[in-house]
């Protein structure tokens, strides 16, 4: 079976560290989006290096800067969004469409999985912590 090329937006956060490990372990050319707004968050930084000396390739792009993110997804065929579903802390969900927008200008993508993807708030009830807490709220 021929392994993907996979970007990883939102790599550094609770579930996009473990989709990274995993992408990395399953052999596919694992890519991830590095923001220029991480700054000095020093743990961030070193769990990017850290995907880095496991064969991870690091990628600039930036939700302000369209061309971009254009070129980051022009290096892969699968894009998987990881972004904090908590849209009244972040809004990063609206952030998001930005991510659909160079994808559909790209044009070369397979599959994306947004991070909302096949979540309905109000069919999980039986959703378990720490995740629990964005459908409570």
């Amino acid at each position: 079976m021929e392994k993907s090329k996979v970007l990883v937006v939102g790599g550094t956060g609770y579930i996009g560290r473990k989709i990274v490990k995993a992408s990395l372990e399953q052999g596919h050319e694992t890519y991830v989006l590095q923001r220029p707004d991480i700054g000095l968050d020093t743990e961030k930084v070193q769990m990017l290096l850290s995907f880095k000396k496991q064969g991870a390739h690091l990628v600039e792009g930036s939700f302000s800067d369209h061309q971009s993110l254009v070129h980051a997804v022009k290096l892969v065929d699968v894009v998987i969004s990881t972004m904090s579903g908590v849209h009244f802390r972040s809004h990063n969900l609206l952030m998001q469409l930005k991510l659909v927008q160079a994808i559909k200008e790209a044009g070369n993508v397979k599959r994306f999985l947004p991070s909302e993807f096949g979540m309905d708030p109000a069919l999980m009830g039986h959703a378990l912590q720490p995740g629990r807490v964005t459908f409570d709220e």
